[in-house]
């Protein structure tokens, strides 16, 4: 449900930072006593014969935060942000947090990917069919993209791993 906030009602917010810049935003939420998450997860990189162990945000970009409005413009102070984005459904927000938070504590192997449901338009991404571009028959049951050929009206259906195709902007 939508409202206006009453004053001093604090509202959820996606806070798209600058490159490179959450953990930073972070420690400025923590120093202005703002409820926030930012979800980190560990990265091994390996050079060569080194292995470093760093930790990274799960969603490179974002941190989102509980803000009550009327200080709202103490988060612009150190120019860390690109932009701010208003929660909708914040009851759904709160559960889909909350099922992050569960899946980052839990320790288990993740990776991100993009939402995709059927019929959205992909690209391939890797593999011979590289560059090639068709549209998802059934991300619930990943069997592959159909290829379009119009003049004829038909579809050819390509067995795709979902990790090999990325969404067409």
């Amino acid at each position: 449900m939508n409202h206006s906030p009453a004053p001093g009602e604090a509202r959820w917010f996606v806070c798209h930072t600058k490159p490179r810049c959450e953990k930073k935003f972070s420690a400025l939420l923590t120093a202005e006593g703002f409820e926030h998450y930012l979800p980190l997860i560990e990265s091994v990189k390996r050079y060569g014969k080194q292995t470093k162990r760093f930790t990274k945000p799960l969603f490179p970009g974002y941190v989102f935060a509980r803000i009550v409005l009327e200080n709202k413009a103490r988060i612009y102070q150190q120019d860390l942000l690109a932009r701010v984005i208003p929660v909708g459904d914040e009851a759904l927000f709160l559960r889909q947090m909350e099922n992050v938070r569960t899946i980052v504590a839990s320790g288990v192997e993740l990776t991100l990917r993009p939402l995709i449901r059927r019929g959205t338009r992909v690209r391939v991404v890797s593999g011979p069919l590289w560059g090639l571009e068709g549209v998802v028959d059934d991300p619930a049951n990943p069997r592959g993209i159909i290829v379009a050929v119009d003049v004829l009206q038909q579809g050819l259906h390509v067995r795709m791993a979902l990790e090999d195709v990325e969404p067409v902007d």
